[in-house]
């Protein structure tokens, strides 16, 4: 499994950005796991913040981001997406999203030690 994020760049506070994950490898639509996104700012921890099952798009959110971020998939296009709105300079991270081979309800998926796989990071700025 291949993963490769993108869409990050730089939005003033109060904007929006998609991110969009890319899957290869596997197929989506038929995947036995869950895609979850993470961010880690300079200095800080790995932060865990959505995931959804490939099996039946179940979705699940920290705390920090519920009612900002939402995470969806496209199996036409083998690509998870991070949607956020109303990003706040506190959300400037690099971005990363992971899969595990696993369904959401048999794993810790906010465990970052849980996911077998990594993409690459995209760099997230919010400023004015």
């Amino acid at each position: 499994v291949q993963l490769q994020a993108s869409g990050g760049g730089l939005v003033q506070p109060g904007g929006s950005l998609r991110l969009s994950c890319t899957v290869s490898g596997v197929t989506l639509s038929s995947y036995y796991g869950t895609i979850g996104w993470f961010r880690q700012a300079p200095g800080t921890e790995r932060e865990w913040l959505s995931c959804i099952s490939a099996v039946d798009s179940s979705t699940y959110y920290a705390d920090s981001v519920k009612g900002r971020f939402t995470i969806s998939r496209d199996n036409a296009k083998n690509t998870v997406y991070l949607q956020m709105n109303g990003l706040k300079p506190e959300d400037t991270a690099v971005y990363y999203c992971a899969a595990i081979e696993e369904t959401p309800d048999g794993v810790e998926f906010a465990d970052e030690g849980e996911y077998d796989y990594w993409g690459q990071g995209t760099q997230v700025t919010v400023s004015s």
